[in-house]
């Protein structure tokens, strides 16, 4: 008996989205824009160590299947993620196949490095993620800003919190963003805060100076205002968010 091939609608787009992300070049593409930054194609290129032809070919996918689109400044072209859904997708496959960061074997200090700097904090797109966003968001919970127990929702508290630091938490009536949920993050294998709340912490967070990003990567540090804002508000400890020895 023939297979019905329409017995589900969405199958076919859900081969083409996978199929995006089967080549490595590809998923290495949509990891470094999680930084929510325009690339140009040929600074894609260099970073992931192929040739500028290649990575056209390997852009043009990615736009033509939805994950990308293509912004132009004057002479210069740049892509970068489709939007907070796309990074959600992106990210959400990111913690189901990577694995904790192990110690450095040799010769890959660099590079362990680096993965360490992204497990201690990074962006997540628009929010923050890492030990420091997981830091933050059980802080946060634990002083009744934020709940956890029936999905994601700030609290009167939370927003008040937010607000006072600056945070600007209208939505528009058309946006379909929540104001709070829920992301896997990838090292920590817990949730930090997303939505609307969790993109307005991380741009305060970097505003107000208590964390820099570190060199033109996603990697962001806690500066040492940020150590006594982040123990003076919401009673992270500095050892929290880089305990020695961790990883």
């Amino acid at each position: 008996m023939e297979k019905d091939r329409t017995a589900d609608p969405a199958a076919p787009g859900l081969a083409a989205l996978a199929g995006l992300l089967a080549d490595e070049t590809r998923a290495a593409v949509c990891l470094a824009l999680l930084d929510r930054r325009a690339w140009t194609g040929g600074e894609l290129a260099r970073y992931c160590g192929v040739a500028p032809s290649t990575m056209s070919e390997h852009l043009a996918r990615l736009v033509d299947g939805g994950l990308l689109v293509r912004e132009r400044q004057g002479r210069h072209g740049y892509v970068r993620l489709a939007g907070p859904d796309a990074a959600r997708f992106v990210e959400d496959l990111a913690a189901r196949v990577s694995e904790p960061v192990r110690p450095a074997a040799a010769g890959g200090l660099r590079a362990h490095s680096a993965s360490r700097a992204l497990a201690r904090g990074r962006t997540c797109y628009d929010h923050l993620a890492g030990r420091l966003g997981v830091a933050v968001t059980d802080a946060m919970t634990a002083r009744g800003m934020l709940r956890q127990d029936t999905g994601f929702a700030l609290t009167d508290a939370g927003v008040d919190w937010l607000t006072g630091l600056g945070a600007d938490l209208a939505r528009s009536p058309s946006s379909r963003r929540p104001l709070a949920r829920s992301c896997l993050d990838w090292t920590e294998r817990r949730p930090h805060l997303a939505g609307t709340a969790g993109a307005e912490l991380c741009r305060l967070v970097l505003d107000r100076g208590w964390a820099a990003r570190i060199g033109t990567g996603r990697a962001v540090k806690v500066t040492p205002l940020g150590e006594r804002e982040l123990a003076r508000t919401l009673g992270i400890p500095a050892d929290a968010l880089d305990p020695a020895g961790a990883r």
